[in-house]
């Protein structure tokens, strides 16, 4: 006799909302015992309460994330509304904030558990949505539209993982509700803005226009991630295709400085793609480059191409609107202007400019608070003055950066920029590299072009004594962005990378190219010191041991290993070898 079951199964209809904490672990690295205590309240006292009255019910309550089902998508809607709307009002989100996803799905239910993919995606689209923020599939905003006060907002087809088949996301506000917030500085009338006009494609049909929109939209996308320049949508710039309108005419309808071009040529199976960034305002070329490929590898080539503009976009901007401010008067600054002021001081790698980097990025804070970036700017070169040895007070200064750190990431936890800067102050001047690496994983999945996140991701792995990991991950530096300013830098993270993998001949050899950039640069010095005595250079090692004491006079072996964060103790007693090979006091 066939078994009855007691639980025979169901199918219906559903709607899921899937709440998530934002940045929860980086919260429970700060503090776990708050954090929890945090999520509890949230949890209970706003996103549970009173949810019946909109025929919903928890399903599941797992680490720091609440699953809801709904009998209905306008229930769902308003109540994922009602919540971020209680937080902003209670000012609880500058604590813990939400992101929430919602979909709609047939469920599999046998009475004890029910299963649908449904589910899944509604996981998966909430990690498209900013702290605070409500997004949806496109059947839920079909279903809610006309039947409720929200407003909604096409987030395009984002690529989900593991869901293959595409799905167009809606971020969702209220009517009634005050304007999200926007960055400081896409508010000032300083920043840098930039319109990517429609590549031309003359020696293409109609038929393969797609390739060249291709490369405009991977463009505009990539580049919009930036939390430094405004970006014009692309619909904005499609008006611009096949129009004779001069360059100053098209800036000055779409409201922007700075115009990136590009033009295809095609011979044979060879493409060739040429690209210019013009400033404007002053009818000068920024920045000029050419790609070179197969119609073989059509989309590679496209995806290259695309990556390495996105790459090298900002900081030309950055560079350009620097220099504008030479023409202003000093006592005219704002924010911004301090920050690319910092910048150009940054830049230059000795005491001065530091000490006036850090300064100008103070100033930016205490001018706009809210300046996300200006503090992970003022943390970050608050990390070079205590590194490079010139800091007065290193416990205060130590402090001040991992404060502005932590307060960028709450600003902004979703600027790249920010968390790989957060990242590696809890790295270098924390001691917690193990940790470092979930935020700068974070910041590469949010800007796989930003080389930053790269490089700082890569000496935390090189601290903890990965250095083939760290090797990987600079090579996709140096293939970004060839020409950077901070190029020292990177080369320094690659002496780093290749003498934890014992590779010390691959170390000087970049260490080498450090030193004739920036012949200051002490964590250069360091290990090359280091690199060369191991290699059995003792007279060269001594040469630049003698270049750091004499930057560095106060500079011993036991003090400069109490705060460095190389964890593996391998690699920890070669680097003290070393150092004292060359000579160096203990």
């Amino acid at each position: 006799m066939t078994p009855v079951n007691p639980h025979p199964l169901k199918t219906r209809l559903a709607v899921f909302a899937f709440a998530d904490v934002a940045d929860y672990s980086r919260h429970m690295a700060d503090d776990s015992l708050a954090t929890v205590s945090a999520w509890a309240q949230l949890r209970e006292g706003v996103l549970l309460d009173n949810i019946d009255s909109f025929s919903g019910r928890a399903v599941s309550m797992a680490g720091d994330a609440l699953l809801v089902e709904f009998s209905s998508a306008v229930g769902a809607v308003n109540w994922a509304l009602q919540v971020q709307a209680k937080l902003r009002e209670r000012q609880m989100s500058k604590r813990l904030s939400l992101r929430i996803g919602i979909n709609i799905d047939d469920v599999h239910d046998d009475g004890r558990t029910f299963q649908s993919e449904g589910v899944v995606v509604a996981a998966r689209i909430q990690q498209f949505a900013a702290p605070g923020e409500v997004i949806t599939t496109k059947l839920v905003a079909d279903l809610v539209r006309g039947r409720t006060s929200a407003v909604f907002r096409s987030l395009g087809t984002p690529t989900l993982k593991n869901i293959e088949r595409p799905i167009r996301l809606f971020s969702v506000s209220a009517s009634n509700a005050a304007a999200p917030l926007v960055r400081p500085h896409t508010s000032w009338s300083s920043r840098p803005s930039l319109a990517v006009l429609p590549f031309e494609d003359p020696g293409g049909d109609s038929q393969q226009r797609y390739f060249a929109e291709g490369i405009t939209e991977e463009i505009i996308t990539g580049v919009s991630r930036s939390r430094a320049m405004f970006v014009v949508a692309r619909n904005s710039t499609l008006q611009f295709n096949d129009q004779s309108k001069s360059q100053k005419e098209i800036a000055a309808s779409l409201g922007v400085k700075y115009l990136l071009t590009g033009v295809i040529r095609r011979g044979g199976d060879r493409l060739r793609i040429s690209t210019e960034l013009v400033d404007v305002d002053y009818g000068q070329t920024v920045w000029a480059e050419r790609y070179d490929g197969k119609t073989t590898d059509l989309f590679e080539f496209q995806d290259s191409i695309a990556s390495s503009i996105v790459a090298t976009l900002e900081p030309k901007v950055l560079k350009a609107e620097t220099q504008r401010l030479g023409a202003r008067p000093t006592d005219s600054l704002d924010a911004y202007d301090c920050v690319l002021r910092g910048l150009s001081e940054f830049y230059r790698v000795e005491e001065p400019g530091y000490l006036n980097a850090s300064e100008l990025f103070a100033r930016a804070v205490t001018l706009d608070s809210a300046y996300a970036q200006a503090h992970a700017y003022l943390a970050w070169s608050l990390n070079f003055v205590i590194a490079e040895g010139y800091s007065k007070d290193i416990a205060r200064d130590r402090k001040r950066s991992i404060d502005h750190a932590r307060v960028a990431v709450d600003l902004d936890a979703e600027d790249a920029f920010n968390l790989a800067v957060r990242g590696h102050v809890l790295s270098l001047l924390e001691g917690r590299p193990y940790e470092a690496l979930d935020l700068l994983e974070d910041a590469v999945r949010l800007n796989e072009n930003l080389p930053l996140a790269w490089a700082l991701s890569a000496v935390s792995y090189a601290y903890i004594g990965n250095g083939d990991e760290a090797r990987e991950r600079l090579l996709n530096v140096s293939r970004l962005t060839p020409y950077d300013p901070l190029n020292f830098f990177f080369w320094a993270a690659s002496g780093l990378s290749e003498f934890v993998a014992g590779r010390y001949d691959e170390a000087i050899a970049v260490l080498l190219r450090t030193r004739s950039i920036k012949p200051n640069f002490r964590a250069g010095l360091r290990l090359l010191a280091a690199s060369l005595a191991l290699d059995g250079q003792q007279a060269r090692a001594q040469e630049i041991a003698a270049e750091l004491v004499k930057l560095d006079p106060g500079f011993s072996i036991s003090d400069f290993m109490s705060w460095y964060p190389l964890r593996e103790p391998e690699s920890r007693e070669r680097l003290v070898l070393g150092l004292s090979s060359a000579g160096l006091p203990k």
